[in-house]
């Protein structure tokens, strides 16, 4: 997929990524319907296409990509490759060495702290957000407050999936949100 990717070629992506998409009833606890894309990271071409949309969506507006802890890891490093810039790694608390800047968030089921090393993000740079999947907007929005610790900012978030439902876009309004699939 080039970066002038047409309005076909997206919904051809995004029929190949429900064909993969597995939703998982009662996980991680009763009543969550858990979107298992572990089918999606199996198929590398597939990963390969979701990292050129994702790049294509934001023209390369952003000077790195931030990657979410654990899947968002896969992506972004996929998405930083696509469009050669530096990958920036927003991790689960006590896992990063140095410095870090801490942030705790809610979850759907929960909170958790998330970590970015201090002076990973230069004042000024521009900064894209990946991860798998945008439930409720919490570990977006955590990121995002991470990312601007250090002055840089945010051009946007990219995920291969939106739960609408959930309205995480809303959350994170004003920034920008480039979602593959809504469910």
């Amino acid at each position: 997929m080039t970066e002038a990717a047409t309005t076909s070629d997206l919904s051809a992506l995004r029929r190949r990524l429900s064909d993969h998409l597995r939703v998982v009833p009662d996980f991680p606890s009763a009543g969550i319907l858990f979107q298992d894309l572990c089918g999606v990271l199996a198929v590398p071409s597939l990963v390969r296409d979701i990292a050129d949309a994702m790049v294509a969506g934001f023209r390369h507006e952003f000077d790195r990509v931030v990657a979410v802890e654990a899947r968002g890891f896969v992506l972004g490093t996929a998405v930083a490759q696509v469009a050669g810039r530096p990958l920036v790694l927003a991790r689960k608390k006590g896992k990063l060495p140095g410095p870090v800047h801490s942030v705790e968030y809610g979850l759907e089921y929960g909170t958790a702290v998330l970590e970015i090393q201090q002076g990973a993000m230069r004042a000024g740079e521009r900064a894209l957000v990946v991860d798998d999947v945008l439930a409720t907007g919490g570990t977006l929005e955590a990121t995002a407050e991470l990312v601007r610790h250090d002055g840089a900012d945010v051009t946007g978030h990219a995920v291969v999936l939106d739960i609408g439902a959930l309205e995480g876009v809303r959350r994170l309004a004003p920034d920008r949100v480039l979602s593959i699939l809504t469910v």
